[in-house]
C-alpha cells in the first residue's frame, strides 16, 4: 500500500517536485508505520519534496529491507527499520541478499523502547507469576509480526526463561494481531507501547509485564520481569532511518539535518513521549548501535531455537 501523505503546492512556474519513498516492513497502524508517517509529514517541508510512505510486511522485514537495499542511492528510497527487522532478521538469513550494516547508511535513528507483555483481558490471570501457572496447565498462544521479529524474540525469551511453550502465532504486524487478542482467539502479545499504551489505558487489553530493566513512566504499577526474577528477560526495539548504501556525503548529511529536526519537532516529541521512546541518535552513533546489536544477537538467537523467517 502505498500513502501519499501530502502535495506541497507552488508558485510559479509549474515543476515536478521531488518524490521521497519511506518503505516500512510492517503493515499499515503498528509502531513502526506510525513513527514514519510522523517524520514524512515533518521533513517533507524541510526537504521541499512530496514524502510517500510505502508499507511492504512479510517475512519478519526482509521483503521491504532486502527493497531497499537495491535501490538507488540517490536519497529518494529510505527505509523505516526497527531492530527487529534490520538486526534480528538480518542476522537470521542462512544466504542474505544484502547484509544488515554495510548494505545501508544510517540517517537517524528516532528512540528506542523496552517491549511490553499484554494480555486478553479476561484471560483468568493477574499478573505474570499466574500467567506462566496457567501456561503449565493448558496451551496459551502469543502473538508476533513474524518470524525473527522482536516480538518473536520475546515470546520466546519467555518461553526458554520460565520454561513454558506459548505457542507462537506469527502475523504480517502487531496491527493484525490486536484485534484477535482483544477478540479472545490470541492470549499474549509482546509489542511495543506507543501502540499498546492507549488500550491498556481504556482497558481494552491489559499490561502485566515489562521487558526492560526499569518501569515505564506511564505504566508505574507495571513490573518489569527482571525485578520478577528473570535478569534474561530484556528485549527492546528501535525505530531508524535508513538509506541504501552509497549516499552522497550532501546528501546524507541533508537527510539526516531533515530527521534530526523533525524528531525534534513538537508533534514528534509528543509521540515519543507518550509512547515511551527516548534515545535520540544522529547517524554515527546509530551505526554503532546497529553494530553492537548485531554482534551481540548473532550468537544469541540460535540458543532461542529461532530460524530464519
Amino acid at each position: 500500500m502505498v500513502a501519499l501523505l501530502s502535495v506541497a503546492g507552488a508558485t510559479g512556474p509549474a515543476r515536478a517536485q521531488e518524490v521521497i519513498k519511506i518503505v516500512v516492513p510492517f503493515a499499515a497502524g503498528g509502531p513502526v508505520d506510525a513513527v514514519a508517517r510522523l517524520l514524512a509529514n515533518e521533513m517533507q517541508s524541510t526537504l521541499g519534496a512530496t514524502m510517500v510512505v510505502e508499507n511492504r510486511p512479510g517475512a519478519g522485514g526482509v521483503i521491504a529491507t532486502e527493497a531497499v537495499a537495491r535501490a538507488a542511492a540517490d536519497g529518494k528510497t529510505l527505509l523505516m527499520a526497527s531492530q527487529g527487522s534490520q538486526v534480528i532478521s538480518g542476522v537470521l538469513q542462512a544466504n542474505p541478499k544484502y547484509d544488515p550494516s554495510q548494505s545501508f547508511d544510517p540517517i537517524a535513528m528516532v528512540g528506542r523502547v523496552p517491549m511490553l507483555l499484554i494480555i486478553n483481558p479476561n484471560l483468568p490471570v493477574n499478573d505474570f507469576k499466574e500467567l506462566i501457572a496457567l501456561a503449565r496447565t493448558r496451551t496459551l498462544t502469543y502473538g508476533s509480526a513474524g518470524a525473527g521479529t522482536v516480538m518473536h524474540i520475546a515470546g520466546e525469551l519467555i518461553n526458554t526463561g520460565a520454561n513454558v511453550t506459548l505457542t507462537h502465532v506469527p502475523y504480517r504486524g502487531v496491527a493484525p494481531a490486536l484485534p484477535d487478542l482483544i477478540g479472545g482467539r490470541l492470549d499474549v502479545i509482546p509489542a511495543d507501547p506507543p501502540v499498546l499504551l492507549p488500550l491498556v489505558r481504556t482497558n481494552t487489553v491489559r499490561a502485566i509485564a515489562v521487558l526492560g530493566r526499569e518501569r515505564l513512566a506511564s505504566l508505574p504499577d507495571i513490573p518489569t520481569l527482571v525485578e520478577l526474577g528473570y535478569p534474561d528477560m530484556v528485549m527492546e526495539n528501535w525505530y531508524g532511518l535508513l538509506a541504501p548504501a552509497g549516499l552522497a556525503p550532501a546528501v546524507a548529511t541533508r537527510l539526516e539535518t531533515a530527521a534530526l529536526a523533525a524528531i525534534k519537532s513538537p508533534k514528534v516529541q509528543e509521540h515519543m513521549q507518550a509512547g515511551e521512546l527516548s534515545g535520540t541518535l544522529d547517524s554515527r552513533a546509530f551505526r554503532a548501535r546497529m553494530d553492537s546489536d548485531i554482534a551481540f544477537r548473532r550468537p544469541m538467537l540460535p540458543k532461542l531455537g529461532i530460524t530464519a523467517p
